[in-house]
């Protein structure tokens, strides 16, 4: 095993939130032995509260097995994954959660360079946890594919950056850029408070990264360079005093490869594009229940709570959407 591996291993393996662990035994309970693995990511990870909606991939056996439904099965196996919404508890103190549904071969194959989407190699190239996994097999590969994931950030980042850069510009650059793939257009202050929550892990794995690409001949030369302490802020300048890692890089890749990269990643992101917003029209179909989830996004922004009834849970189309419709007509939401 590799020493990037070692690091996502141990990375994973990290406690975590005693909400996570919950919410993944009843994620468990759900949907029996087919599930191999929850990992735990995304926002409330980085704050660590649970004060939000909490996020996790589930990794299946294989789709038939998690759900009843043929259709949801099917429409999981072509546009993976499918978004299901969870409430554990009761008010005050409900856990709420996504959870993404993809089976394992799915997870390990889209965290390659070869995915044609950066749905999963630009969420697990940030830090997670490995709440459950079922064996060790199931772990191994979990490792793998989070390992997989940032070098594959990394050397599609590095092919678009200038030969020298800093490792600040590397992840920013990444994040930016598959945020585009979604559909998404963060402010540059989200982007930078991304990196800024995880800086010396960040400078740590894209070390180890550089230096697997090295070796597996997708690089020529790799050169750690003494960072410009007169760049950054002082923040960033205590960071560089205290890290062990470097901030700077030179980084050598052939001129056909680096055309190559850069082609390649100008293809796979329209493709990319065009991918999401299939899958975001197949969500609103498939995202599970829903109404609860829409509902405590209102309470939360509007300033006021609203429950959906019963009757609205049962047909959220027919009677929740017309109730949020009429909430908007009266400017309750922004």
């Amino acid at each position: 095993m590799s020493a990037l591996y070692d690091i996502v291993d141990q990375e994973l393996g990290q406690p975590t939130l005693t909400a996570a662990r919950t919410v993944a035994d009843e994620i468990r309970r759900r949907h029996g032995p087919a599930v191999a693995a929850v990992v735990f990511y995304g926002s409330c990870l980085r704050r660590r509260t649970d004060q939000g909606v909490l996020d996790f991939y589930v990794l299946v056996d294989n789709y038939r097995a998690v759900f009843a439904s043929r259709v949801l099965a099917v429409l999981n196996a072509v546009l993976p994954p499918n978004v299901l919404y969870l409430e554990v508890g009761d008010e005050p103190h409900t856990l709420r959660a996504k959870y993404a549904v993809i089976s394992m071969r799915d997870f390990v194959s889209g965290a390659s360079a070869r995915s044609v989407h950066a749905i999963i190699w630009a969420r697990f190239c940030q830090p997670a946890r490995l709440v459950y996994s079922r064996d060790q097999a199931s772990r191994s590969r979990v490792v793998g594919a989070c390992a997989e994931a940032v070098l594959t950030l990394v050397g599609r980042m590095a092919a678009l950056l200038p030969a020298r850069f800093q490792t600040a510009e590397l992840w920013q650059r990444g994040f930016r850029e598959t945020y585009r793939t979604e559909l998404r257009a963060e402010q540059p202050g989200t982007v930078q408070a991304l990196y800024r929550s995880a800086v010396e892990r960040y400078s740590q794995v894209a070390e180890h990264a550089l230096s697997e690409l090295r070796d597996r001949g997708q690089l020529v030369r790799v050169v750690p360079e003494p960072g410009q302490a007169a760049k950054g802020n002082d923040d960033d300048r205590l960071i560089r005093k205290r890290s062990a890692f470097p901030f700077e890089w030179q980084v050598t890749i052939s001129d056909r490869q680096r055309r190559r990269l850069r082609w390649d990643w100008k293809v796979r992101r329209a493709l990319a594009k065009g991918r999401y917003a299939l899958w975001l029209l197949k969500s609103g179909l498939t995202f599970d229940d829903w109404l609860p989830y829409v509902a405590w996004k209102i309470s939360r922004h509007a300033g006021f709570a609203w429950q959906p009834t019963d009757r609205q849970r049962r047909h959220p189309f027919l009677l929740g959407g017309p109730a949020i419709l009429r909430l908007l007509v009266r400017r309750h939401l922004r």
